[in-house]
């Protein structure tokens, strides 16, 4: 089946992009989705607690106004099936389901020199051909399934919070270990433990955490955030983060110890991402760093009572906000109950697990079931997954070796016509992610625009901007925090083999689209086209 464009994945990416390439370029579209619904990592993460870090109200499309205004929101951090019901709102309010085809994986897509077409394969044995190939499969979608020797001979059940079952399963009087406490294991504890006849969480990394502060919207929010759409989608494309809170000017040192304690406060009272933004150069500056990062310590033990417990969940090795910064609700308090037990993996880490539980250094455990909240091979292995092969049957996983190389996280050299929406090289996890995304599709879309009216074969970025862009990427991080944090996913840390370098782009959205913009403007410069 020949087509102009393939999308692969029908999450927010894939949703948006099929809107564009069929309704607005007219071209013929198919988007290919693994699951049996539309969603994307929010049709997969359906974990006990799963619920989004973004405030509701910009967590979702801005491009229709329409859209946005007839959508009402719930609560001020979306559950994952409130996302998941508001993307089925737009997927059927843009009649998008007619062109996406659903459980089908792909599993290659290669290109055709003589052709000028990608042949894109399925698990299902569907054979696919297109000029545009499209990648929507998101940055956190390859779930990070940790090789612990005895994982087959357990004969309890285990789960990956990235690939949870499609089916309720209940803790009720079962004992229960967790591996991990990033973002999906800090809201899946505080669940669990409210059931579970024990939870037993292994913790690798300690975390910082700011209180969520989730609640009901009021109807006076609602009616407002409607009223302001315009203020709201203009400020949503000057931010950093691509968030609806602005960073103060204001240094931490141009305050007394009283003052700073003051805003510190009532940011902590607040909750949420904006907790990081109420001093200019907390995210920036080491020194005012420390001074934050001190402030939470000190909330989190005095939330816990053991103290013993306290010390193991603030033992943090690097700084606030050089990882991804997760909110909570209760996460520290769940450690005061008696049926919760946390175990420090330096101190005691795991050998093996066991057809009963898992056995680490100095004991051994018996679990009904086991949670791994072990997160994702983040931004490189969605799209490393699809087995792509360029021109010249160049094979991406080899192209990659040592590290993603991207054209402004948008294209590939040696992969002619093929597109990445929010993916290595982009500022991508590090913003609102629909935010980014919809600057991605709209750009993306302008390209493609540009090149069937220019009556192009081909396209890839040259060789050397790419390398360059990376080169940029990394001199970045490197004057950014974000490089003084060990085992970061940011950096391909926490899967073994993986190429340590710097994924995404770190200097914000406003910027980057900055840079996208001058090239569009200047004829996509840094881009090889090859015409008719």
């Amino acid at each position: 089946m020949y087509l102009d464009a393939i999308i692969i994945g029908a999450g927010f990416s894939g949703l948006y992009q099929l809107y564009k390439c069929r309704d607005q370029l007219g071209l013929k579209t198919l988007v290919i989705e693994e699951g049996k619904e539309v969603g994307g990592t929010w049709y997969w993460n359906k974990y006990p607690g799963s619920r989004c870090d973004t405030e509701s109200h910009i967590y979702c499309y801005t491009f229709s106004e329409e859209i946005y205004k007839n959508w009402k929101w719930k609560e001020r951090y979306p559950k994952q099936k409130e996302i998941l019901s508001y993307l089925k709102y737009v997927e059927r309010k843009l009649s998008l389901r007619k062109d996406i085809i659903f459980n089908n994986k792909v599993i290659s897509a290669d290109y055709l020199d003589k052709k000028n077409l990608w042949r894109v394969k399925t698990d299902k044995k569907k054979v696919f051909y297109c000029k545009y190939l499209i990648s929507a499969v998101g940055s956190l979608s390859a779930a990070n399934i940790p090789n612990i020797k005895g994982i087959k001979s357990f004969k309890g059940e285990w789960y990956h919070s990235g690939r949870w079952p499609d089916k309720k399963i209940s803790f009720k009087n079962q004992k229960v270990a967790q591996i991990g406490t990033g973002s999906s294991g800090i809201q899946i504890a505080p669940v669990v433990a409210k059931s579970a006849k024990s939870l037993t969480v292994f913790q690798r990394t300690p975390n910082y955490s700011v209180p969520a502060r989730n609640r009901k919207l009021t109807k006076t929010f609602i009616k407002n955030t409607k009223e302001s759409y315009k203020q709201i989608k203009n400020l949503l494309t000057k931010t950093p983060g691509g968030h609806a809170f602005k960073f103060s000017k204001k240094s931490i040192f141009d305050f007394n110890e009283s003052k700073r304690l003051e805003i510190l406060e009532k940011a902590w009272l607040n909750g949420g991402l904006s907790f990081r933004a109420c001093f200019g150069d907390i995210t920036k500056k080491l020194n005012a760093n420390k001074i934050v990062s001190n402030y939470i310590k000190e909330k989190i033990i005095n939330i816990v009572k053991d103290k013993e417990i306290a010390k193991k969940l603030t033992d943090f090795g690097h700084p606030f906000t050089s990882k991804r910064p997760t909110l909570n609700t209760d996460y520290f308090e769940t450690f005061n109950k008696k049926n919760v037990r946390l175990i420090d993996l330096k101190e005691n880490p795991i050998v093996n697990i066991t057809k009963n539980g898992i056995k680490t250094k100095n004991e051994e455990f018996k679990f009904d079931k086991i949670i791994f909240a072990t997160g994702y091979d983040a931004l490189s292995g969605p799209i490393l997954s699809l087995n792509l092969t360029g021109r010249k049957n160049i094979k991406l996983n080899k192209y990659w070796k040592n590290g993603p190389i991207t054209y402004l996280g948008l294209m590939i050299p040696n992969f002619p016509n093929f597109f990445i929406i929010s993916g290595p090289g982009s500022p991508s996890v590090l913003t609102n992610v629909p935010a980014q995304i919809q600057q991605h599709v709209e750009w993306i879309s302008e390209f493609i625009r540009y090149l069937e009216k220019s009556n192009s074969l081909s396209v890839e970025p040259e060789a050397k901007e790419a390398e360059n862009w990376v080169k940029k990427i990394n001199t970045l991080a490197k004057k950014s925090l974000f490089m003084k944090a060990k085992n970061s996913w940011y950096k391909g840390d926490n899967i073994p083999g993986k190429p340590k370098t710097f994924i995404p782009y770190p200097a914000g959205l406003p910027q980057y689209r900055e840079i996208c913009n001058k090239v569009r403007k200047k004829m996509y410069k840094g881009f090889n086209i090859s015409l008719k």
